[in-house]
């Protein structure tokens, strides 16, 4: 099974109790963290692949070896093989820190890595995966996952936010945990009905 997430933003002080940005309902930011992976856990199996697209972690602590470090022992908790794509708070160094740490899950890389996206089919439909949202135009059965704007949604059919605050889970009509990454059907879901909300704008 796949699954997506975006800006899980962890170790970020500045996530918490922020009540005009993205606000999450913590005052700590390890309540936060420890509450995402235990949600990405119950959802995930080791047998699973995880796109992450983009804004892992926020960590400033000093050297910066020790910043690596706290968030690679957070995604070593996690279930799953991860693959991420750059967001504009992921650094290259902290990539290349998680590569020469990598190790072998089910015979395959824990950890794996795109600079800017990827792309893959599912449902007859292709879905770029992208850490900003992209404006395609008219391309057929394209549909770009994507995250960055936390709360906000972009305002054309095609795109569908995948970020842990998207205000795009109201499209699934049942409750998604905090931090649960997005599964395959969830997308399809998703898709579907913000086609629909289109539809009846017109």
């Amino acid at each position: 099974m796949k699954y997506f997430i975006a800006d899980t933003h962890f170790l970020d002080k500045h996530m918490i109790g922020n009540k005009n940005f993205a606000p999450r309902p913590y005052f700590f930011v390890d309540e936060m963290d420890n509450d995402i992976i235990k949600n990405w856990n119950e959802e995930v199996s080791d047998s699973d692949i995880v796109y992450h697209l983009g804004d892992i972690a926020v960590c400033h602590e000093k050297p910066q070896r020790k910043a690596h470090e706290k968030i690679y022992d957070i995604l070593k908790q996690l279930n799953g093989q991860i693959v991420f794509i750059k967001g504009n708070h992921d650094s290259r160094a902290l990539f290349k820190f998680i590569e020469k740490n990598n190790y072998e899950l089910n015979g395959k890389p824990k950890f794996s890595f795109h600079d800017v996206g990827a792309l893959i089919k599912m449902n007859h439909t292709q879905y770029y995966m992208t850490h900003y949202p992209l404006m395609m135009g008219q391309v057929g059965p394209i549909i770009d996952l994507h995250g960055h704007i936390h709360h906000y949604s972009v305002p054309v059919k095609e795109n569908i936010n995948v970020g842990v605050d998207s205000p795009e889970k109201d499209y699934l009509g049942y409750e998604k945990p905090f931090g649960a990454p997005f599964s395959e059907q969830d997308i399809f879901t998703m898709v579907e009905q913000k086609k629909i909300d289109f539809a009846k704008r017109r």
